[in-house]
């Protein structure tokens, strides 16, 4: 979704709108992001005074998660990755504002109609296409004009700080002729097996090497923790749930459900009256009747020049763009059923619905009995979670509210701020753990809302200071270390007399792996160490190789380089470089500027 943005814009805002319009929908439904949207949520930073939300971050790593663009094991990761590029952006924003930069509501509109993916089969802009498009990715039309706003005046500002870059036509030609460089050698990879004899490790060696890298061994402070979580789900597992009341969910979730629809239209006005127009339809009703296809009939009679040609589908709808009346009887059918005549603002219409979006309902049957169970304990996790609330503030353990609520006692092992896993690892539990109160004081820490059906406290069981481990403790480590510490210097030896052998014709590489054609991007399957020495190396004269060694991921890499071909340097391809250029030299002023910029900033983080 969005390609042209994708290609002008760099910043999360973008990239998350592509992603999301395409996949969200479609795995998650737009109920789960207007939830997110709609949630409360603390700073976790400010920016000269901004404030960035919690919400606002877990809105992006949600949405780069459920649009298959960061796996979900990666999410801790990238919450932090956002939350640095959500600074960047506000600084980026802020400077566009104090700069005066704009774009006018008009050319918003422009970009937004020429845009293919909101566009009809005739080429024109489709408004219920565009609606459908941003609700399935959870925007409404305001939200997202004020999201691509904000993307093109950054856009605007990178166009400015290179706009004063330019480049000689004899430069663009040795830059297109480097660039598109091709080049034929052969390669051979030595690892530890190509050794006569492994390196011994002394004492003496992993008493240097660990003098030398004692940070590198350094344990950070850690805790063992008690800790309560009061889940609702937990709570529901115990409740009994009648057929009937799931049955009820499944027929409720069904009226509500996306669906396919397809519509004949007719239109009344000053070439037809309205009772025309019913009679006209009334027909296209008996027709129906008498077996003729939907898809047929609103290719002849249909006047939405839009959907006529593909049988008057509309794709799939969700409520809210369609009004009331239309949306009313679409949301009323089966799958297959035709409705009564509706009467909208653009004329009368027949409505089918072709398809239902909803699963079957023994699929749902444990979906459905989970919200059936969690809306019955509302009321005894709202009790409970307050009794957690009143307990631990005064308690001097957990014990005793864990017998008294009703929730296991939990343990950890030893954990530092940035290495818990599971519930410890999610926001704002470990800032509690390492806060004054609960590590110094010895107390229960603030009941914290990990989401809407868990509740945590926790308390300090031991502490330990950050320390140096002593060389006993992380032995096996520092012998590792030292051991292919010791290998890669053999090998790199070893490598440097094979170059010597081969430069004076002792030995040769023809048993080598080849790569014919490389180019700068690629070496075939050629490690990307070798093929970036391949391109290091200087060129041959006549048919003398010249030869090289890189270290590489497991060992060191011998190259023969045979053979160099100057690159393309027509207009098309010098054309290219210098795209290519422009676009480097503006990312550079970009990075500079935000690089200043937050050097200036006032950002406290929380």
């Amino acid at each position: 979704m969005l390609q042209r943005i994708r290609d002008r814009s760099t910043s999360w805002g973008a990239k998350i709108i592509i992603g999301a319009v395409i996949a969200t929908m479609a795995l998650f439904g737009v109920d789960s992001l207007i939830g997110l949207l709609s949630s409360g949520g603390d700073d976790v930073a400010t920016v000269n005074g901004q404030s960035i939300t919690r919400q606002q971050v877990e809105l992006q790593v949600q949405r780069a998660i459920r649009s298959g663009q960061v796996p979900p094991e990666q999410e801790r990761q990238l919450r932090g990755e956002v939350l640095d590029q959500l600074i960047s952006t506000a600084l980026l924003d802020q400077y566009v504002e104090e700069g005066g930069l704009h774009l006018s509501d008009n050319q918003l509109d422009e970009l937004i109609v020429s845009l293919p993916e909101f566009q009809d089969q005739n080429g024109r802009f489709s408004s219920e296409l565009f609606k459908n498009r941003l609700a399935s990715a959870g925007y409404t039309p305001l939200a997202f004009r004020a999201q691509l706003r904000d993307d093109m005046q950054r856009q605007q500002l990178q166009q400015g700080l290179s706009a004063g870059e330019f480049m000689l036509d004899d430069e663009q030609q040795r830059l297109a002729a480097l660039q598109n460089q091709t080049r034929r050698y052969r390669y051979r990879l030595l690892e530890a097996s190509d050794l006569e004899a492994m390196p011994e490790v002394s004492e003496a060696d992993l008493n240097t090497y660990y003098q030398e890298h004692r940070d590198n061994y350094r344990r950070p402070e850690q805790v063992k923790l008690a800790y309560l979580v009061l889940d609702r789900r937990e709570l529901a597992d115990e409740v009994e749930v009648d057929e009937a009341d799931l049955r009820d969910l499944y027929e409720q979730r069904a009226s509500d459900a996306e669906r396919r629809v397809s519509h004949i239209m007719v239109t009344f006005g000053d070439q037809r009256t309205r009772e025309d127009a019913v009679a006209r339809l009334e027909d296209v009703r008996e027709r129906l009747a008498g077996g003729e296809s939907f898809a047929a009939l609103a290719a002849e009679v249909s006047e939405d020049g839009s959907t006529s040609g593909s049988g008057g589908d509309l794709g799939v709808i969700s409520r809210g763009f369609f009004g009331e009346a239309f949306e009313d009887a679409a949301f009323s059918l089966d799958e297959g059923q035709v409705s009564e005549i509706v009467e909208t603002d653009n004329g009368l219409h027949l409505v089918e619905v072709t398809e239902i979006e909803i699963p079957a309902f023994e699929e749902l049957r444990d979906e459905l009995r989970q919200q059936a169970a969690l809306a019955g304990v509302d009321d005894i996790f709202n009790q409970r979670a307050q009794q957690l609330i009143d307990e631990s503030f005064a308690a001097d353990d957990l014990a005793s509210i864990a017998e008294d609520i009703g929730v296991e006692l939990k343990t950890s092992d030893w954990v530092s701020a940035n290495g818990a896993t599971g519930e410890l690892a999610e926001p704002g539990v470990m800032d509690a753990a390492f806060s004054a109160d609960v590590l110094e004081e010895g107390f229960n820490s603030e009941v914290l809302e990990l989401d809407e059906d868990r509740r945590l406290v926790l308390r300090v069981r031991e502490h330990r200071p950050s320390t140096t481990l002593a060389l006993d403790e992380v032995r096996e480590r520092v012998s590792e270390a030292v051991r292919q510490r010791k290998v890669q210097e053999a090998l790199v030896t070893l490598a440097e007399t094979r170059v010597a052998a081969l430069r004076d014709g002792t030995a040769t590489a023809d048993d080598w792996q080849r790569v014919e054609s490389a180019t700068r991007q690629s070496g075939g399957e050629a490690p990307a160490a070798v093929n970036a020495l391949a391109f290091r190396l200087p060129h041959p004269e006549g048919e003398v190789p010249v030869y090289g060694q890189t270290a590489t991921q497991n060992g060191v890499a011998l190259v023969t380089l045979l053979d160099v071909q100057a690159g393309d340097v027509t207009d098309a391809a010098g054309s290219q470089v210098a795209q290519l250029v422009e676009r480097l030299r503006a990312q550079s002023a970009v990075s500079g500027l935000r690089e200043q910029l937050r050097s200036d900033a006032e950002i406290e983080r929380f």
